[in-house]
C-alpha cells in the first residue's frame, strides 16, 4: 500500500522518535479513584493478616492440644512369630501335601515320611515288652516253687527235731540200762553177754543221735538255701505290681518310642497360617533336624515400628497405636497397642557392634523397635503378610 503521509508529517514522526519531542502524557487518574484503590488494598491486607494470624493461633492451638501427644514413623513393618518345620525323624520323603502359599489349619497333614523301618521298630519293641511280660511272670512263678521248696527244708528240720528228741531219749534209757548193768556185773548177777549186748545198745543210740543232729543241720542248711533263693528272686519283682516292674517299664518305655517314632513320620501344621519357603521334595531322603518348611501364622501379625530415640520419651506399654498399611492405603486403619520397646538398637545387637571410641566420629540418632500388638479382627479382615511396610501413630496422652 502507497505512503499518503505529507512531508510535515514524516518530520514530525522522525521528531519524535530521536526524541526531539516528548510524547504527550497519558491523562492522569483522578484523586478520588486513588484514595478508593489504596483503602480497598488496606482492607485486603488487614483480612490477609487476620486470616494468617488466626491460622497461626489454630495451628498453634492444635499443635498443643493433639499433634504434640503423637509420635509417628514410616520406618514399620509388619512380622510374625513363623514355626519352623523340621524333620523329626529320618527316611525318604513319602508323599507332600501341600504347596507354597497355601493356607493351613493347625494338625492339617504336611508331608509324610516312609514309615516301613518305623513299624518294624514298633514290631519289635512290642515283642521285647511281652518277653518282659513273660519274664516278671516267671519271677512270680519261681517265688511260688521257692516257697514251696522252703516250706520242704523247714519240715526237714521238724522231722531231724523229732528224731533228735527220739535219739536223745534212747541215749538216755540205753545209758541207763549201761549203768546199772555194770553195776550188777560188778556182783555178778549179769553175764558178760549181757554187759556188752547193753554197751552196744548205747553205742547205737549215740550214733543214732548224731545221725539225727546231722540230718537237722543239713535241714537248716536247705532252709537257709532256699530262703536266700526265694529272696533273691523276690528282688526282681518285691513291692511293685507286675504292670510297674523295672523291666516290663524300660521295654514299655522303648515301645512308646517307637510308636512316637512312627507318628513322626507325619508331620503336621504346629499352627494355623500360610506354607512359606517350602524346602522339600518326594523322594528326598531327610534326617533329624532337616527345616522342610515354614508355617507362617499371618493371623498373629504384630508390627515392628523403629522410632527416632528422641521421640520415645513419652511412649510406655499398653499406648494406642493408628497404623496404615501400604497394601490397603489410608482407606483402612488398624488399631494396635503398644507391647513393649526393645532392649537396644538394631546396631547394638549386630554382629559386628560399632566402634565409636575411636576415629572420626560423627553422632547419628538412633532407632529403636517399638512392637505393637494388633486388633486380631481387624487383621483377619485385612490380612497382612510379614515384611509389609506399614505408618504407625502412637496417642502418647494414654
Amino acid at each position: 500500500m502507497p505512503d499518503t503521509a505529507s512531508p510535515a508529517e514524516k518530520l514530525e514522526e522522525a521528531a519524535e522518535a530521536y526524541g526531539a519531542r516528548p510524547k504527550a502524557a497519558a491523562p492522569s487518574k483522578p484523586p478520588v479513584a486513588n484514595a478508593a484503590g489504596n483503602a480497598k488494598r488496606k482492607r485486603l491486607l488487614t483480612y490477609l493478616g487476620v486470616a494468617v494470624a488466626v491460622g497461626a493461633v489454630a495451628y498453634g492451638a492444635w499443635y498443643m492440644l493433639v499433634a504434640s501427644h503423637y509420635v509417628s514413623t514410616d520406618n514399620a513393618y509388619v512380622g510374625t512369630d513363623t514355626a519352623q518345620v523340621n524333620a523329626l525323624v529320618a527316611g525318604p520323603v513319602a508323599s507332600i501335601a501341600v504347596s507354597e502359599t497355601q493356607a493351613v489349619k493347625s494338625g492339617d497333614v504336611l508331608l509324610t515320611i516312609d514309615d516301613a523301618d518305623a513299624k518294624i521298630a514298633v514290631a519289635q519293641a512290642e515283642a521285647a515288652l511281652a518277653l518282659a511280660q513273660r519274664h516278671v511272670q516267671g519271677y512270680y512263678a519261681s517265688d511260688a516253687a521257692l516257697a514251696g521248696q522252703l516250706s520242704a527244708r523247714q519240715a526237714d528240720v521238724a522231722s531231724a527235731n523229732a528224731q533228735i528228741a527220739a535219739a536223745e531219749a534212747n541215749l538216755s534209757n540205753a545209758k541207763t540200762e549201761l549203768t546199772r548193768r555194770q553195776n550188777l556185773a560188778q556182783s555178778g548177777a549179769v553175764s558178760q553177754e549181757e554187759l556188752t549186748t547193753a554197751q552196744n545198745a548205747y553205742t547205737q543210740a549215740q550214733a543214732a543221735l548224731n545221725t539225727a543232729q546231722a540230718a537237722r543241720a543239713q535241714a537248716l542248711a536247705g532252709v537257709e538255701a532256699a530262703g536266700g533263693q526265694r529272696a533273691t528272686n523276690a528282688t526282681q519283682f518285691s513291692g511293685v505290681s507286675p504292670a510297674q516292674n523295672p523291666e516290663v517299664l524300660a521295654a514299655q518305655a522303648k515301645l512308646d518310642a517307637a510308636k512316637l517314632a512312627l507318628e513322626r513320620t507325619v508331620i503336621r501344621a504346629p499352627t494355623d497360617g500360610i506354607v512359606s519357603k517350602k524346602a522339600v521334595q518326594v523322594g528326598q531322603q531327610v534326617g533329624v533336624g532337616t527345616p522342610l518348611m515354614t508355617v507362617v501364622p499371618t493371623a498373629r501379625a504384630y508390627v515392628d515400628a523403629n522410632f527416632k530415640e528422641g521421640q520415645l520419651r513419652k511412649v510406655v506399654p499398653g499406648q494406642k497405636v493408628e497404623l496404615h498399611s501400604d497394601l490397603y492405603g489410608k482407606s483402612v486403619t488398624y488399631h494396635g497397642t503398644v507391647r513393649g520397646i526393645s532392649g537396644g538398637t538394631g546396631s547394638a545387637f549386630s554382629l559386628i557392634p560399632a566402634q565409636n571410641a575411636s576415629g572420626n566420629w560423627i553422632k547419628v540418632v538412633q532407632r529403636l523397635p517399638v512392637r505393637i500388638d494388633l486388633d486380631p479382627k481387624e487383621v483377619a479382615a485385612h490380612p497382612l503378610r510379614v515384611g509389609l511396610s506399614m505408618d504407625a501413630k502412637i496417642d502418647t496422652r494414654n
